[in-house]
């Protein structure tokens, strides 16, 4: 028996992280990653925006994984986001990784960029 019943339909859920990894729908990924309800993808951190604005019509709302503490976003990407009409809410990681999943069994449409812990 299940103690927690989510549905997240076919979206794909941040299960676990930790040192330099991410296992999202059960599946491990290591580096810095793109989350979205429909695909996860390697990520080359702030200075790559391809696969971001690849992806920006399946989103409103990015998180921003800072690392294990919150930092602020090189300016340059906020404004890139911005300017593609994409919310930017930048946080820790870990906040980032929970704040994802709470919102996407809601049915949100969000994305996450993550730097690992």
């Amino acid at each position: 028996m299940k103690m927690i019943e989510i549905d997240y339909d076919a979206a794909k859920p941040i299960d676990s992280y930790g040192d330099g990894f991410f296992r999202v729908d059960g599946e491990v990924h290591q580096g810095p990653m793109l989350i979205f309800p429909d695909a996860v993808l390697g990520w080359g951190g702030y200075d790559d925006t391809t696969a971001l604005l690849a992806n920006a019509g399946k989103f409103d709302v990015l998180f921003v994984g800072t690392g294990a503490d919150i930092a602020h976003i090189p300016a340059k990407l906020r404004q890139v986001l911005e300017e593609a009409g994409l919310g930017v809410e930048q946080m820790s990681t870990p906040s980032a990784c929970r704040t994802y999943n709470v919102l996407l069994s809601e049915g949100r449409r969000i994305g996450a960029a993550l730097l690992p812990v």
